[in-house]
C-alpha cells in the first residue's frame, strides 16, 4: 500500500484546504471545538451543511449520478482529513451516510427523486428509529409495531437513545410487521415524517452535562396511532432485516475514524505541553511518552485498517466485516484518547466546574479548553456501544471472518 499522496492528490488536497479556510464559519469551528462530540446545533450544523451543498462536496461519498461529486477512496480521505483539521463538525450521518445508502440500493424510483434531492441540499436532516427500551444490540426483539389498514401504517411503541430527533425532519424506522417464523422475518422499515400526528419526543439527559433544551443530543420517540403511508415502506414488507443490515454497515464503517483521532491526538499533546509535571512540562516525563507513542501506533492501526475499508468500497464492494473492525477499533482508541486527557489535566479536570457554552469569554482554571475533558470522557463511554457495542463486533468477526 502507497501511503504517499501523489502530485494530482496532493493539489486536490490543496484545493480541498484552501476552499475550508475561505469558507468555514468561524462560530462553526469554534462551536464544534467546544462541543463533547464534534457535534453542533441545527443552526450551525445547516449554516456548514449548505456551504458544502452549494459546493456539491456535502454528499463525498455519493455517485455523481445522485449529486454527489464521484470521488475516488483516496480523496475521500484526503476530505474527511481536512474537515478533521479545519474542527469541522460531525456531517448528519443518519441523512448522507446511512439511509441515502440504502434508498439508493433498495429504494424505489419515487423514494429516490423524493428524498436524496433534499439530503444533497441539507434542506432536511434525518434521525434513526433502531433501539429501544430492552432491544439495543439485540435489535431483532424490537417491538414497535406497525399494522396496515387501508393505505396506511399505523405505528405504535418507542424507541429510545434517537440522536436528534428533538429537530430531524425524518426518521428512518424499524417496525415489526408479522409475529411470523423468525423475529428478524418480521421487520420492515419506515420513512416516517416526525411532523406526523402522534409522534411525542422527549430529551435524555446523559452524563456528560448537557442538560440544556436544544444542546442535548439523544432522544426517547413515543408513537401512538401514528399514520404513515405505505408509499413510505423500503422495499418489501417483513424484508426490512435486510436492509437494516445494509445500513449497520455503513454505519460502522461511515465515519472515518482515522483523521479525528490524528487531531484529537494532536490536542492531546499541546494539552500535555501546557500542563506541568513536577514543575516541569507533562510532555517530558518519560512514562507519559512511552503511552503516547503507544496511542500513536494504535491510531496508526486504525487508519490502515480504514484505508482498506475505503479501497473495498472504491470497487463497488459492500464495507462488510471490515466496517465492525473500523467502529470496534476506531471508538476503543477514541476512548484512550480521552482518558491519557484526563491523566494529563488531573485536578483541572474536575467534572463540570465550568460548563461554558462555545462563545463564552470566561477563562477555566488550568488552562484553555481544560473543562472539556472530563465531559468528553464521560460522553465518549457510549461510542463502543452504539451502532453495535464492541462485544457484538468482536462476536461478528469471530463469526464471519474466523468461522467460530
Amino acid at each position: 500500500m502507497d501511503l504517499a499522496f501523489n502530485a494530482e492528490e496532493l493539489a486536490f488536497q490543496k484545493e480541498v484546504r484552501d476552499w475550508i479556510t475561505a469558507n468555514m464559519p468561524p462560530e462553526v469551528a469554534e462551536e464544534s471545538r467546544r462541543s463533547r462530540t464534534s457535534h453542533v446545533s441545527k443552526e450551525r450544523l445547516l449554516q456548514w451543511q449548505k456551504k458544502l451543498a452549494n459546493r456539491g462536496w456535502l454528499c463525498p461519498n455519493w455517485p455523481k449520478e445522485y449529486g454527489g461529486p464521484g470521488w475516488n477512496s483516496t480523496q475521500k480521505f484526503i476530505f474527511e482529513m481536512e474537515m478533521a483539521r479545519a474542527d469541522s463538525p460531525y456531517l448528519s450521518s443518519f441523512s448522507i451516510k446511512m439511509v441515502a445508502p440504502v434508498l439508493m440500493k433498495y429504494g424505489s424510483d419515487a423514494q429516490k427523486k423524493r428524498y436524496l434531492p433534499k439530503i444533497a441540499a441539507a434542506e432536511e436532516l434525518w434521525c434513526q428509529g433502531y433501539s429501544e427500551p430492552g432491544s439495543g444490540s439485540d435489535l431483532a426483539s424490537l417491538r414497535t409495531r406497525a399494522e396496515l389498514k387501508g393505505g396506511h401504517y399505523v405505528v405504535n411503541g418507542q424507541k429510545i437513545w434517537t440522536t436528534n430527533a428533538h429537530w430531524a425532519d425524518w426518521m428512518f424506522c424499524l417496525v415489526r410487521t408479522s409475529n411470523e417464523g423468525k423475529r428478524q422475518e418480521g421487520i420492515s422499515f419506515l420513512l416516517i415524517d416526525m411532523k406526523t400526528p402522534g409522534i411525542k419526543v422527549d430529551p435524555i439527559y446523559l452524563v456528560d452535562g448537557t442538560r440544556t433544551p436544544m444542546r442535548h443530543e439523544v432522544n426517547q420517540v413515543f408513537f401512538t396511532d401514528v399514520k404513515v403511508p405505505v408509499e413510505n415502506r423500503v422495499g418489501e414488507e417483513n424484508k426490512g432485516w435486510t436492509y437494516a443490515k445494509y445500513l449497520l454497515e455503513f454505519e460502522r464503517g461511515g465515519q472515518a475514524f482515522g483523521p479525528r483521532l490524528r487531531k484529537a491526538f494532536r490536542h492531546l499533546k499541546e494539552l500535555a505541553h501546557t500542563q506541568l509535571d513536577a514543575g516541569a512540562p507533562l510532555s517530558e516525563n518519560r512514562n507519559w511518552r512511552e503511552k503516547m507513542a503507544a496511542l500513536e501506533m494504535e491510531i496508526d492501526a486504525v487508519e490502515m485498517n480504514e484505508l482498506m475499508f475505503y479501497s473495498s468500497m472504491k470497487t463497488g464492494d459492500n464495507p462488510g466485516t471490515q466496517a465492525s473492525i473500523v467502529k470496534m477499533r476506531g471508538t476503543e482508541v477514541g476512548q484512550k484518547v480521552t482518558e491519557l486527557a484526563v491523566e494529563a489535566v488531573g485536578w483541572y479536570g474536575t467534572p463540570f466546574t465550568e460548563l461554558r457554552n462555545y462563545d463564552s469569554n470566561v477563562v477555566p482554571v488550568g488552562g484553555e479548553y481544560v473543562d472539556d475533558v472530563s465531559p468528553r470522557y464521560f460522553n465518549t463511554r457510549k461510542t463502543t456501544i452504539y451502532g453495535g457495542s464492541s462485544e457484538v463486533q468482536r462476536n461478528v468477526l469471530a463469526k464471519a471472518m474466523l468461522g467460530l
